[in-house]
Parts: C-alpha cells; sequence; structure tokens
C-alpha cells in the first residue's frame, strides 16, 4: 500500500505551494514520469544516497551546484560513476 501526503511547502524559495512527500526504505523507487526512477541506495546518520536513472539529455544535478554551471555555460552532464 502505498500512503502519499501532501503538505505545504515551507522551503525558503520554493516554486511551489504545496510538496508531494513519501516514505521510502533502502532499496524501495519512486518512479517520475515514464523516464525517470529514483531509488533509495543507503540512508545514514546524516543524509540519505539517491540513484537516479534518467535519460541523457535530461540534466540531473544538486541544487546548490546549479548556479556554478550557469557561471560557466557548461551543460550538466552525468555519466555512471561520476560523483556531482
Amino acid at each position: 500500500m502505498l500512503v502519499v501526503v501532501r503538505h505545504a511547502c515551507e522551503m525558503p524559495g520554493a516554486l511551489h505551494d504545496v510538496m508531494l512527500v513519501l516514505s521510502r526504505k533502502v532499496g524501495e523507487r519512486i518512479l517520475i514520469g515514464d523516464q525517470v526512477t529514483v531509488t533509495v541506495v543507503r540512508i545514514t546518520g546524516g543524509g540519505v544516497r539517491l540513484g537516479i536513472e534518467a535519460p541523457p539529455e535530461m540534466a540531473v544535478i544538486r541544487e546548490e551546484l546549479q548556479s556554478d554551471l550557469r557561471d560557466h555555460e557548461a551543460p550538466p552532464v552525468g555519466r555512471p560513476g561520476e560523483r556531482r
């Protein structure tokens, strides 16, 4: 059974009023449309490691790197095994 909870987004600078909040365990996945899969790879005390499968033409980057990439006008490219 999947339980979906919608919370009012309280994050500064958020683009939307509502955020979909899901609970997942290690090894479980979230599907975004037909082309993106997010897998919970590892959970530690201070963070969560996610695996993201997406088409190569879709940019997948950490939010804090977005302004750096804009400054250098380099297209974000992720390759298997590359850390970003």
